[in-house]
């Protein structure tokens, strides 16, 4: 049997287990204040902001409304609204419920950072809330469509800029030709203006150019003035002489065909008429032609019609038929007659 022996605590071990213990008593009493005010409520906790009625992208005239709640906390407790650390409202809760601001966005300098604090009545203390920021959306206005040049020429590269100088951003453009897209949209986040580039690759590309921009302003686009490229002096100057030739050619094709009608078409026109209407009809007269001419074997003479001075009629010439041809009748129309 084995027996311990332990020697008896000293009085400076006493006395420092003593003073750790009122230590860890006193933090604890410290904890327990910090948690209490004053008059025994507890302190309230950060508050939390947060948008209730609305979005933080505002238009003028909107009304937007904001919560403001401290939990845990004890009732009551005074709200107050904040814009860049400048007092808007105050509102106080004697009950567990929210804080509720109301802002009405009428210029500018209504949006920007808001916070909210939240204590207690007669207390120097007190406890902020997140942040929120609004930002003012501006309508675009009508963008301006332009060039450095309004002259081309075939196989010339040229430029389109397009630039709406007032409106929120981002600003989102788009480019026409008549009414074709020619180019992907592009959203410019800065204030500056879109750029395509152009070749003037023939005659098409010469036409009515557009552009038109918008923005999250809700249902407002705006379309630019019209742009037109023209073509080039130079150009104008070789390509003129070109059409001067085409018109030309087509005004002596005009020319001669206005002066073959009375001398081909009329004449020939009437000999098939005469050929086909009247073969055998008519006064036949067997005389004999001169003698250095060809023997007439006989004329058909068309009646005279008492309306008119004028007659039709055929020679047939003897030499033909001595030939074994066929006759053919040499026909001279509208011979002028008199009594």
């Amino acid at each position: 049997m084995f027996l311990s022996y332990s020697k008896p605590f000293s009085s400076r071990t006493i006395v420092s287990c003593l003073k750790a213990f009122l230590l860890l008593l006193l933090a604890q009493m410290s904890q327990q204040i910090q948690k209490t005010t004053a008059n025994g409520k507890e302190m309230v906790s950060n508050p939390k902001l947060q948008v209730v009625q609305g979005t933080l992208n505002v238009v003028m005239k909107q009304n937007v409304t904001l919560s403001c709640l401290s939990e845990p906390g004890s009732p009551p407790v005074r709200y107050t609204l904040f814009k860049h650390n400048q007092q808007v409202s105050v509102f106080n809760r004697s009950d567990l419920s929210p804080a509720l601001f109301t802002l009405t966005i009428s210029s500018a300098s209504d949006v920007g950072e808001y916070k909210c604090k939240a204590e207690y009545n007669n207390s120097s203390g007190g406890k902020y809330s997140n942040s929120l920021t609004f930002t003012l959306l501006e309508p675009i206005s009508k963008p301006v469509l332009s060039s450095p040049t309004s002259q081309a020429k075939q196989g010339q590269n040229v430029t389109l800029s397009c630039f709406s100088e007032n409106g929120s951003l981002p600003i989102t453009y788009l480019f026409f030709k008549g009414t074709q897209n020619i180019s992907p949209q592009k959203t410019m986040q800065k204030r500056k203006a879109a750029v395509i580039f152009l070749f003037i690759n023939s005659l098409r590309d010469f036409g009515t150019y557009k552009c038109k921009a918008n923005n999250s302003f809700p249902n407002i686009t705006k379309y630019s003035n019209a742009f037109n490229f023209t073509l080039a002096a130079e150009e104008r100057s070789h390509s003129q002489p070109l059409i001067i030739s085409l018109g030309l050619i087509l005004l002596l094709l005009i020319i001669g065909f206005a002066l073959a009608i009375p001398f081909f078409l009329i004449p020939l026109y009437k000999a098939k008429k005469f050929k086909s209407s009247r073969p055998t009809t008519g006064l036949i007269s067997r005389v004999n032609a001169e003698e250095c001419e060809n023997e007439v074997i006989y004329s058909e003479i068309e009646p005279v019609r008492p309306e008119e001075e004028y007659i039709n009629f055929a020679v047939i010439r003897r030499e033909e038929e001595k030939a074994g041809k066929s006759p053919c009748a040499t026909v001279y129309s509208k011979v002028l007659i008199r009594d």
